[in-house]
């Protein structure tokens, strides 16, 4: 073939040529072309073979199978495919007699052709030069041989079979309309896939792709070609399929972009741009997501073009905030984007405040309006103004408008058609009213509203009448036409009227247009201003959405609005901070790469001034700002300081700022304690090796004039302590201060001196104290035992000093005895708190620090004993004690046996010794609760808050003492008209009853009562101990739980939010959720629960979001109906329906239904159960309808609709008279509330008797045994004419809660008991 393709250049040269040699060397080329293009055929097919072997991942040794003769032809076929080129560009019409090749034997050469693009893999890297030789001889072939219409259909036949090819093509067509001259072939293409039926694309998805790849990519390397046949293409944006309508809308597009750009377009250009951006516009609204979210990401490819004119900038965002609120996850992704590039791109200020806009925005419209008072003739100052014209002609224009609403007559409505832009559409409208054609100018803006919704001046978003809104347009649209125009509005306005000509026109008017210019520009800065102000408050609810994507997003969105200087923004900077503990590594490292972009990257040049701005920064997040926030932001700060991302810069800085070397307020210097403290959790020695400076500078007298910052100086030095729960082969002891160390001495004076000083920051920077001596000293029961003695003696001397200033003023000292009668309320507050703190914190240092170092040293000592009985000869030994011995080990015996001792250990030290008459906490006991149990007389609520939550500490340590006191506990917690003491004693409860379950189980239904408390903090707090303890398993979950169910629709949003995060870590606990719905709804439709039907259904939508499994929904489905025979009132019928209303229904589940027809039949005459199940089939039906299961929704639809109209037939008979029984429905309560109403103060004493053991087993023996007497505590009030109801709280016998059965738990001794837990 290669000798015969090198011979014909001369033979068709020969102009001598015989017919009959002609006749042989044709024969003779086309036998070889034919031999040659079936080689290539063959090959290619065994080539194609192995390429689907080797993508096909379940198949093994692929690289096996692609060793064949197929790879040897990968080599061979460059070269075959140039030889064929190079025949095809002879001239081959000489061999036809000058006729036109055959179409035979054009189609066989390009045959192969085709063939070699069938191929899967020929889109790879390593066929690109195949590609090229493949493009260049269809080029050829187009070119010489009038393969035009043939490779036409075959292009399009092949993109609709072959999805990979439509690359290929659309860089092939491309090129050959580019460096060929092929144009024609362009058209002719789009020409043939827009005649495609669109019934059929509808039906076929599989050949739409490949034409919609086609079209798109086309689109990019050729869009004026693409642009004139456009107009073929159109009618796909009517179709059905969406990968059409999103192909033809890319490549408006890329048009848009390419062509359609800049502010030099002719008048036609402008037309063609504008009605494309109109297209793209409406189909932001389009039926199916896929396309809105396309069309979202094409505004933003247009947007960062700069290609979206000004005049659509507010009406493009508008749409894109309105998108916010789309149903599909992937629009509001791509909404989020586009409102990105808006702020990265727009052309009007790097700053965005409304706030910084409006003022120059006010000032330049009252410049314009005097510019333009000066260039009016002094005649026009005598023309009515154009708003008492509308006045007096408002009647008239009411009445027309009044007519819209009623029956047109024939004709009418056609002789008005709206204009093509806006601009003529007003002039219109403007030149009927003049003329005093009321009613055509109110029905064309009715018109205009429709067609230009969403743009100015046709928008009024304040107006719900839409005969109100036309009235409006109307006027804005007169007086803004007029020569009396009034400005002062425009600051608001979001109208974007044309400005009124000046009518004296021999003056200069250059002054005035730029002036009307600048306005112009301003206004619309303030528009877009506003519109970003109203996505922030939207976006930042997505941040706790389910969808990553779109939390990444919306973090994304806050770093750029930061950026530009919104102050709304700070408000999603700090929102985002609890996204750091998120579990998904996508989000974490979102919130991250904000920070780091946000405080990390300051533009300054100079070290020192990027530390001072992250300083600043970082201290503007900490001012008012919460617990979590800052712990928050100690996490990323720590993050931060383990990668080495801040410099040492920032540290120095930040120790200046706290020695006071660089000026700054205490506020900025209690900052700079906080940020160390931060750095130092990611680095502990940035304190380590300054700690004497914490020390001397931190807890000064001149410092401890606040104690703020002392406390955070305790908080940051707290970070040495190292973990109080070390691993196992952890043999290193924990770092400990000995107890004569400078910190601790001085922390005792501290504590000491403040003691009688009337300060509110005492008690936290106290606590803050003694925790840290806690955790770091050697001996620290030693010194905080100081400290209570020495601030007990302050307390003593105190009081002495008021009785002798009463006994020289010659009062009656009846009080000497009443312990601290006659104290300051701030000093008895101050020692009580004092007492609480020091007594949790000697708890949790036996439970946590004592017995770990008991494991420690004992661990060690084992491993010592081991080496050296290692050593000793094993003989010696009995065989008998070393199997004994072999098997303890190894059932783990020896490790347990010891840790139970040293358990009991700790246990025996905490009930006998902590509280008894030798230990200093037994003097503290009677005034604790006496103050608890006069309430009368302690009546100051700080001082009451104090004490009950000293009580609970006190509880902590003993359970006999917690045993002893749980009834006045509770009492309090529920009788205290202050809520400070009820939120203080249900954390104490919480921590009680990890501590000791057994005792708090009897008292449960107590702390599900405080989820109904009147006050929203006590709701709040009571909603937070109840999620802890019911996810840590410690409080089992009954029918109670209906109670969290309710917080749902409490009036306070932070309290919804808790209840919204208890169901759904619930909801991550197995089938948690699922097994309690059925008594959830049985407690909350009952009558007397008090929870309405709208709530009802509020909380049941939220609770059923979790049932996602199919055998769930059936389960429910069943047991739904089965509750239908014991539901006594219509209500709870309606509960019932609605419910099942809100189950995705399957075909098991319709099963389900048509099983338990007949425990529902009877119900079936009230309508809304009826329209519950009919919105339960019409979802079925919408779900797509099995042919099998057609048939039996069909009939149960036949039943349903038969038993409804005889209940209904039924009811009208019992009107008229008839006798026959009808169901009579449970008399309803009057609704009271949307919330449950609280439980009544003015409980007795009896309310609170414990409820009975579950076991009846101890109280028959406790029958048989005489009962044994138990110590009465009671405590009399001072006060004369007091009620004991009043002022004290008895303990009785037969109110004393009973042993119950005892909780298995599992390493409780290791548990923390503070009430941290609970933060």
């Amino acid at each position: 073939m290669s000798h015969h393709s090198n011979e014909l250049p001369s033979i068709l040269r020969d102009s001598g040529l015989s017919r009959a040699d002609r006749a042989a060397h044709l024969n003779a080329l086309k036998m070889n072309c034919y031999l040659l293009t079936g080689l290539m055929d063959a090959f290619e097919m065994e080539t194609c073979k192995n390429s689907c072997l080797e993508a096909d991942p379940g198949r093994k040794n692929r690289k096996n199978h692609a060793k064949t003769s197929g790879s040897l032809w990968e080599e061979e076929r460059e070269p075959l495919l140039h030889l064929l080129t190079q025949l095809l560009q002879l001239d081959l019409r000489q061999l036809w007699g000058g006729l036109a090749v055959e179409e035979e034997f054009v189609s066989l050469m390009t045959g192969s052709c085709y063939r070699i693009l069938e191929n899967p893999s020929i889109g790879l890297q390593r066929y690109r030069v195949t590609r090229e030789a493949v493009t260049h001889l269809l080029a050829v072939a187009l070119v010489h041989c009038d393969h035009m219409f043939s490779a036409t259909l075959k292009i399009t036949q092949m993109l609709q079979h072959f999805e990979h090819i439509a690359p290929v093509f659309s860089r092939a067509v491309s090129l050959w309309a580019k460096e060929y001259g092929l144009k024609s072939l362009v058209g002719e293409l789009l020409r043939e896939i827009g005649q495609k039926c669109l019934q059929d694309l509808a039906r076929e998805a599989s050949g739409v792709r490949g034409y919609a790849t086609f079209i798109s990519e086309l689109a990019e390397q050729i869009p004026a070609l693409v642009l004139s046949n456009m107009s073929v293409l159109l009618p796909h944006l009517d179709g059905e399929n969406y990968m059409m309508r999103n192909a033809v809308l890319a490549a408006m597009a890329e048009v848009l972009v390419q062509v359609l750009n800049g502010d030099q377009l002719e008048e036609a250009a402008r037309g063609t741009r504008d009605k494309f951006l109109d297209i793209l516009q409406a189909h932001v609204c389009d039926v199916h997501s896929f396309v809105r979210s396309r069309v979202l990401q094409l505004f933003t490819h247009i947007v960062q073009c700069k290609a979206l004119p000004l005049t659509q900038f507010q009406s493009v965002v508008s749409l894109a905030v309105g998108r916010l609120k789309d149903k599909s996850v992937i629009v509001v992704k791509n909404a989020i984007q586009l409102l990105a590039a808006f702020l990265s791109n727009n052309p009007f200020s790097s700053k965005l405040s409304c706030a910084d806009l409006d003022e120059p925005l006010k000032k330049e419209v009252q410049k314009l309006k005097e510019m333009r008072d000066r260039s009016r003739p002094t005649a026009v100052t005598s023309v009515v103004a154009p708003e008492e014209e509308w006045e007096a002609m408002l009647p008239e224009v009411r009445a027309a408008t009044e007519q819209l609403f009623q029956p047109l007559q024939e004709g009418e409505e056609e002789v008005l058609e709206v204009e093509e832009t806006v601009e003529k559409t007003v002039e219109q409208i403007t030149g009927l009213l003049k003329k005093l054609n009321y009613k055509s100018a109110a029905r064309l803006t009715q018109k205009a509203l429709c067609r230009f919704q969403g743009k100015e001046p046709f928008i009024c978003p304040g107006e719900e009448n839409e005969e109100a809104t036309i009235l409006d347009v109307l006027k804005r649209l007169y007086t803004g036409s007029c020569p009396g125009e009034n400005s002062e509005d425009l600051p608001h306005d979001n109208s974007s009227d044309k400005i009124e000509e000046v009518v004296q026109e021999e003056q200069p008017q250059t002054e005035l247009v730029k002036q009307e210019m600048l306005v112009q520009y301003l206004q619309d800065a303030y528009n877009f201003s506003v519109k970003i102000t109203e996505a922030l408050n939207l976006i930042s609810k997505m941040m706790y959405e389910n969808s990553v994507s779109v939390v990444q997003e919306a973090i994304e969105f806050f770093v750029t609005v930061s950026q530009f200087g919104v102050p709304q923004a700070l408000l999603g900077v700090r929102r985002m901070l609890p996204l750091i503990w998120s579990k998904e590594p996508g989000i974490k490292e979102a919130v991250l790469n904000a920070y780091r972009q946000l405080y990390l990257s300051p533009s300054e040049d100079s070290e020192r001034a990027k530390a001072q701005a992250l300083v600043h920064s970082l201290s503007l997040i900490m001012v008012d700002a919460s617990l979590g926030t800052i712990e928050c932001l100690e996490e990323i700060i720590s993050e931060f300081v383990q990668k080495d991302e801040i410099k040492p810069a920032v540290t120095q800085l930040l120790w200046e700022r706290f020695t006071e070397k660089s000026p700054c307020s205490l506020l900025e210097r209690r900052a700079a304690v906080m940020l160390l403290g931060m750095m130092a959790r990611g680095k502990p020695e940035i304190i380590g090796s300054n700690l004497d400076i914490l020390v001397t500078m931190g807890l000064s007298e001149k410092a401890c004039e606040d104690y703020r910052l002392p406390q955070e100086v305790c908080n940051v030095i707290s970070k040495l302590a190292s973990n109080p729960k070390p691993a196992l082969e952890k043999k290193s002891a924990p770092f400990r201060l000995p107890q004569n160390h400078m910190l601790f001495g001085c922390l005792s004076e501290t504590v000491s001196k403040g003691f009688a000083q009337p300060s509110s920051h005492w008690i936290p920077f106290m606590e803050a104290a003694v925790t840290l001596i806690y955790q770091l000293a050697e001996g620290a029961e030693e010194i905080c035992a100081d400290i209570l003695h020495v601030c007990s003696q302050q307390a003593l001397e105190k009081l002495q000093e008021a009785d002798e200033q009463k006994a020289d003023a010659g009062d009656s000292p009846h009080r000497v005895s009443d312990g601290a009668g006659s104290l300051p309320t701030f000093l008895l507050l101050h020692l009580v708190s004092l007492v609480g703190q020091v007594a949790l914190q000697q708890v949790a240092y036996l439970e946590v620090s004592v017995s770990a170092e008991l494991r420690r040293r004992r661990i060690l000592k084992e491993e010592k004993t081991k080496k050296q009985s290692g050593t000793s000869t094993k003989k010696q030994r009995p065989q008998s004690t070393g199997n004994e011995t072999t098997m303890e080990e190894e059932l783990g015996l020896v490790g347990a046996t010891a840790d139970d001792t040293e358990a009991e250990l700790i246990r025996s030290i905490c009930e006998t010794e902590l509280l008894d008459g030798k230990h200093l906490f037994s003097a503290f006991v009677p005034l604790v609760l006496k103050i608890c149990n006069n309430p009368g007389l302690y009546s100051d609520s700080a001082l009451s808050a104090a004490a009950a939550l000293t009580l609970g500490k006190l509880c902590m340590i003993s359970s006999e003492f917690c045993d002893s006191h749980l009834r006045l506990l509770f009492t309090m917690m529920e009788k205290s008209t202050l809520p400070s003491v009820r939120s203080n004693l249900i954390i104490a409860a919480g921590d009680l009853a990890i501590r000791f379950p057994n005792l708090v189980e009897p008292w449960t239904s107590h702390l599900y009562a405080r989820l109904r408390d009147p006050c929203p903090t006590v709701r709040q707090t009571a909603g937070l101990v109840m999620t802890h303890l019911i996810l840590k398993d410690m409080v089992k979950v009954k029918g109670q739980v209906s109670e969290m169910a309710a917080l749902l629709i409490d009036p306070e949003e932070a309290i919804v939010r808790v209840a919204q995060n208890f169901f759904g870590e619930l909801a991550n606990k197995g089938n948690a959720v699922y097994n309690l719905l059925p008594d959830i709804i049985s407690h909350l439709s009952d009558p007397n629960s008090g929870i309405e039907e709208e709530s009802f259904h509020t909380i049941m939508r939220h609770l059923f979001s979790y049932v996602t499994k199919d055998k769930q929904t059936e389960s429910l489905v069943e047991k739904l109906c089965q509750r239908f025979r014991t539901a006594r009132t219509e209500r709870q019928y309606r509960d019932l329906s609605h419910c099942l209303a809100l189950l995705p229904v399957s075909d098991r589940g319709l099963h389900k239904l048509q099983d338990n027809y007949d425990c529902f039949a009877d119900k079936l005459q009230d309508p809304a159960v009826y329209n519950c199940f009919q919105t339960v089939l019409a979802r079925f039906r919408r779900a797509g309808v099995k042919p099998d299961t057609k048939a039996l929704a069909e009939e149960l639809e036949q039943k349903l609709s038969a038993f409804h109209n005889r209940g209904m037939d039924s009811t009208e008979t019992c009107q008229d008279g008839s006798q026959t029984p009808m169901p009579v429905s449970a008399k309803r309560k009057p609704i009271r509330s949307s919330r449950r109403q609280p439980l009544s103060p003015a409980n007795t004493d009896d309310d609170f008797v414990t409820p009975p053991s579950r076991t009846l087993r101890n109280h028959k023996r406790a029958q048989k045994r005489p009962p044994r007497k138990k110590a009465i505590i009671t405590f009399s009030s001072d006060e004369e004419n007091n009620s004991e109801d009043e002022l004290s709280a008895e303990l009785r016998e037969e109110e004393t809660p009973t042993k119950t059965t005892p909780i298995t738990r599992s390493s409780a001794r290791l548990r923390e008991p503070s009430a941290t837990v609970f933060n």
